[in-house]
């Protein structure tokens, strides 16, 4: 999370996280927007979410967990 953090830079005011079920949850301004699992980013497969990480890459898609809806999936090398 440190790394990821730091990648945020100036934004990182409006994020936080919390652990969840051996992992950890991202919330912007209070509302979950991804999850941290196994050193992978799993961004909410929303508009937003697409935006936000469409313009630096190209995501994979996955589920965090099994059982799980697909996220955008973004390995740590490519924070």
């Amino acid at each position: 999370l440190d790394l990821l953090f730091d990648q945020l830079g100036s934004r990182a005011a409006r994020y936080s996280a919390r652990r969840m079920f051996g992992e950890y949850c991202l919330y912007r301004d209070g509302n979950p927007v991804a999850l941290v699992c196994d050193d992978v980013l799993f961004v909410k497969d929303t508009a937003d979410g697409i935006a936000a990480v469409a313009a630096a890459m190209a995501p994979e898609h996955g589920p965090p967990y099994p059982g799980a809806r697909p996220h955008l999936r973004i390995p740590a090398d490519r924070w």
